[in-house]
């Protein structure tokens, strides 16, 4: 079908028109001004900052004792029930004790013996002492009778000592507890043949209130720590407090304080140990358990916090962030930053208080941008935005 003459004109003046409709609106385009960019900002302020470090740990006892017998002997009763708490100087065995009596019967005949042979040599030795002086006899008879008389005494401090030694070994037949504290289970039984200093164990006594957490921590975190100290930038001025997270993730009910650190770096792992000391009135915490540690370090006074949001690192690791400066013109800052806190940086250097930094909208703006703040958070002490 052949197209009318009077439609194609129509068909090419459209066109014209179009294409100069479109040629005078191009410069108008180029002309104006790039539109606004709309951010959101946080106003920083200075902060009063509590340092924390979560680490793990586990539980030790504050003091444990391994029972052993100190005489030979067969084991005539248990004292205790397993499991219970025994008190101090609290009676755990009977070892048969017949053959320690007797050596203490003997040590005391012995002692009497000595005792009447001393009278004897001593009234000796006072009479040659006279007749010495009246040339009745040599000196070398009272010589002797001195020697017999100084001879008998040295005996009966022999013989106390043997008589010590034998009450001793007497009474320990007589196992006692050492500490106080929960006992464990008894590895021998009415029977048992044990001897002194053995290796194995009679039971195990475990004071359980308070408990030890020894706590890992690295040496480069634990130097850093030291440093404020010195500096004077951490206000420490009571032991550090140290909260638990058991295993289960629930939180421990007692708060403990820093005892001490370790003054040795473990070489394999680069840790210093750190121990605390934890109530534990309910015996919930049993040597051995793995629990997470949190350390109050200390305060910080006027740190600046960024806002994680608003902080962005390049390949090298290197922190930047994009602040809202004079005319509403977006600068880049270079940013030497330290440790994160909760959703925050603390800034070294980079930022200072009342600067904005751009933390909405990031991915629409570049240095020298014009831009519109629709929303400003403005720190305040403690809330670090």
């Amino acid at each position: 079908m052949k197209t009318s003459p009077s439609i194609s004109r129509v068909i090419a003046l459209s066109a014209l028109l179009i294409l100069t409709a479109c040629q005078s609106d191009e410069p108008q385009q180029q002309g104006g001004q790039k539109p606004e960019k709309h951010v959101d900002v946080v106003t920083l302020a200075p902060q009063k900052v509590t340092l924390r470090s979560s680490l793990p740990a586990r539980t030790t006892a504050f003091r444990q004792a391994e029972v052993r017998p100190q005489v030979n002997g067969i084991i005539e009763k248990r004292l205790f029930e397993e499991g219970a708490q025994v008190k101090e100087g609290q009676q755990l065995y009977q070892i048969d004790a017949a053959l320690y009596q007797a050596q203490v019967a003997n040590a005391k005949a012995q002692l009497m013996r000595a005792k009447a042979a001393l009278q004897t040599a001593k009234a000796k030795e006072a009479r040659y002492k006279n007749l010495l002086a009246d040339n009745a006899i040599s000196k070398q008879d009272y010589d002797d009778a001195l020697s017999t008389y100084e001879q008998t005494e040295a005996d009966i401090k022999v013989q106390e000592a043997t008589l010590k030694t034998a009450e001793t070994n007497l009474n320990y037949t007589h196992v006692y507890a050492p500490i106080s504290g929960q006992i464990g289970k008894s590895n021998f039984t009415e029977g048992a043949l044990v001897t002194a200093q053995q290796s194995a164990v009679l039971t195990t006594i475990t004071q359980l209130e308070p408990i030890y957490v020894d706590i890992s921590q690295p040496s480069k975190r634990l130097l850093d720590l030291r440093k404020r100290i010195i500096a004077r930038q951490i206000n420490q001025e009571k032991a550090p407090k140290v909260t638990l997270t058991l295993e289960d993730g629930s939180a421990y009910s007692e708060a403990g304080t820093l005892q001490f650190a370790e003054v040795n770096v473990d070489p394999t792992t680069g840790d210093v140990v750190l121990r605390a000391i934890m109530p534990n009135p309910e015996h919930l915490l049993l040597p051995g358990m793995y629990v997470k540690a949190t350390i109050e370090e200390g305060e910080l006074e006027n740190i600046i916090l960024a806002p994680q949001k608003g902080i962005t690192f390049d390949r090298e690791g290197n922190a930047t962030a994009l602040i809202v400066g004079k005319d509403n013109k977006v600068e880049l800052r270079q940013l030497k930053l330290d440790r994160s806190v909760g959703d925050n940086w603390i800034v070294k250097s980079g930022l200072s208080a009342g600067e904005q930094v751009i933390v909405e909208g990031l991915q629409k703006v570049a240095p020298e941008d014009s831009v519109k703040i629709d929303n400003n958070t403005i720190q305040t002490a403690g809330n670090g935005a």
